[in-house]
C-alpha cells in the first residue's frame, strides 16, 4: 500500500469524518435529553406519591371545626 490517498479520496474521508462527528453529536444531545427526562419524570413520581401519602394521612386525622373564642359579658 502506498501512505498516499488522492485528493478525492482524502475530501471524501473528511466529509464523512464530519457527518460522523455530527451524528454522534445528535445522538450525544438525544441521550442527554432522554436523562433529564427520565429523571423529571422520576421526580414527579416521587412528588406525587408522597403528595397522596400526606393527603391520606390528613384525611385520617379527626377533623376539628375553627375554634372560637367566647366574648364575656361584664
Amino acid at each position: 500500500m502506498t501512505g498516499t490517498q488522492s485528493k478525492s479520496r482524502q475530501q471524501a474521508e473528511i466529509a464523512f469524518g464530519k457527518e460522523q462527528s455530527q451524528f454522534f453529536a445528535r445522538e450525544r444531545a438525544f441521550e442527554e435529553l432522554d436523562t433529564i427526562v427520565l429523571a423529571r419524570e422520576e421526580k414527579t413520581l416521587r412528588l406525587r406519591e408522597a403528595r397522596l401519602a400526606k393527603e391520606l394521612q390528613d384525611s385520617m386525622k379527626p377533623k376539628t371545626g375553627p375554634v372560637s373564642k367566647r366574648v364575656r359579658k361584664a
